[in-house]
């Protein structure tokens, strides 16, 4: 799969069109979360990236984030259906649709605004140091697959 970059305007701009195609009564094909608590789920990447609001992993925890998952978060192969997700990126409690869509695309305006440039070794809390392009494929696989999850 050829990954698009959010780092373009118009790549963003397609993400962004199939966000507000979501509704508080969109559904999903597959998985337990609601709309609401997709969009948060969402939002978490680009916490991780612009707050400091989620504790990094340990040490040993980097390691093997490192060793096993770095490479399936940041390659080009989409994430199969009901995937297993981090405990930080859990949202079980209830979200408030319009507050979490808002949040979701201000930070994916705020990343293409910054563009490529400002993620080239940007350090990830899980993964050290990325090059933009797996930056970008982080974001792009992760949006792409909820959205999809969701119909859009």
């Amino acid at each position: 799969m050829v990954i698009p970059s959010l780092f373009l305007q118009e790549n963003s701009d397609a993400i962004l069109e199939r966000i507000h195609r979501l509704t508080p009564e969109s559904k999903p094909l597959w998985g337990k979360m609601n709309v609401a608590q997709m969009l948060a789920h969402c939002v978490v990447t680009y916490e991780m990236v612009y707050e400091n609001k989620h504790p990094k992993p340990n040490y040993v925890m980097q390691l093997i984030l490192k060793a096993f998952v770095k490479k399936i978060v940041t390659n080009d192969v989409p994430y199969p259906k009901n995937s297993r997700t981090a405990p930080a990126f859990i949202i079980a409690d209830a979200r408030v649709f319009e507050k979490e869509k808002y949040r979701l695309i201000g930070y994916i305006n705020q990343t293409q605004k910054l563009g490529p440039d400002a993620f080239e070794q940007k350090k990830s809390n899980s993964f050290g140091r990325l090059s933009a392009n797996e930056w970008n494929n982080m974001f792009y696989k992760h949006l792409n697959h909820h959205l999809s999850q969701f119909g859009v």
